[in-house]
């Protein structure tokens, strides 16, 4: 087996090159790593460059690991060239179930033995992912959050042939890597921080459905709102201290009746031609002329504030 420790790892693979792709390498770049990237699409290099180069000022500005640097990305013309030398592996491909089984087997049967090979999946178990693959006890769902060059979250869970080592080596890797880890005990469909946002989400495309909250009026409610606190202390906490000096306990039983009430409707809204049209003029009177990369600069600019004002950077 040639699997080097969590702290040994020097050259990780990314494969695919989108924008959570994209994020990975960044990450990785700034954390002093070399990086080798793969993807098919025609003009992939040029697309990954770009990320890369949008996202450097926001990694400079946290403060980058010893030796880190963009010439350390070698984008590879192959997956077999791309895998060869890997520590690590990190696959980013689109949410696609077949596409995942057919690239997740790829990628093993061209990986040295015993490097782990980790998903970034926002929804599917690795369970359901490695049925084609050989080795899938190296398999394993490292689930970031956009942009995963600023957002610290990690969810990394195993699938029912994945090793219990593979798992632990995982989270050691990507604690050392700066990263935040969730290690999940189980598998659970979208993991737990996707579960949650797609609550709230389900509900926002049925008050923008109803006529009841515009897009503007939704993000505002957020943003302002519990989102300040959420980025303190999360929802759980919140609601202790919203029972006073009977936290918790005594939220759920001055509180508890109102959950019968039928505030939420948690089953998502039929995606009209009409609503699909609402949400995405409404986040056009919001962008307000901002391309997408000056909202990516914004956004990071804002995450960088929050995670120092907090004491996480």
């Amino acid at each position: 087996m040639s699997r080097v420790s969590p702290a040994d790892v020097e050259q990780v693979t990314c494969i695919g090159a989108g924008v959570i792709g994209g994020g990975w390498v960044s990450y990785f770049l700034a954390r002093g790593y070399r990086v080798v990237a793969w993807d098919p699409a025609p003009n992939a290099e040029e697309r990954l460059r770009h990320l890369v180069n949008a996202a450097w000022p926001a990694l400079t500005e946290l403060g980058l690991a010893e030796g880190a640097s963009i010439d350390n990305l070698t984008v590879a013309p192959t997956l077999a060239e791309a895998c060869a030398g890997a520590d690590f592996v990190q696959e980013s491909a689109p949410e696609d179930l077949d596409l995942k089984r057919t690239l997740l087997a790829d990628i093993s049967a061209v990986t040295p033995e015993g490097v782990v090979i980790s998903s970034s999946t926002s929804g599917y178990g690795m369970s359901e992912m490695a049925t084609k693959a050989d080795h899938a006890d190296r398999l394993v769902v490292g689930h970031p959050f956009n942009p995963p060059y600023l957002i610290p979250l990690v969810e990394v869970v195993g699938g029912e042939d994945t090793s219990t080592d593979v798992v632990e080596w995982t989270s050691e890797f990507f604690t050392l890597a700066g990263k935040s880890v969730i290690k999940m005990s189980r598998e659970v469909p979208g993991f737990v921080a996707n579960r949650l946002q797609e609550a709230l989400w389900r509900e926002a495309l049925h008050m923008v459905e109803n006529g009841e909250a515009t897009v503007e009026e939704i993000d505002l409610s957020i943003t302002d709102g519990p989102g300040l606190r959420w980025a303190l202390q999360g929802p759980m906490l919140t609601f202790h201290l919203a029972g006073g000096q009977g936290g918790m306990a005594h939220m759920l039983d001055h509180f508890g009746p109102s959950l019968l009430s039928p505030w939420t409707r948690l089953d998502a809204p039929e995606l009209t031609p009409e609503l699909r049209d609402a949400v995405v003029e409404g986040c056009e009177r919001e962008a307000d002329g901002r391309s997408i990369d000056d909202l990516v600069a914004e956004r990071d600019r804002g995450v960088i504030a929050i995670l120092r004002a907090t004491g996480r950077a």
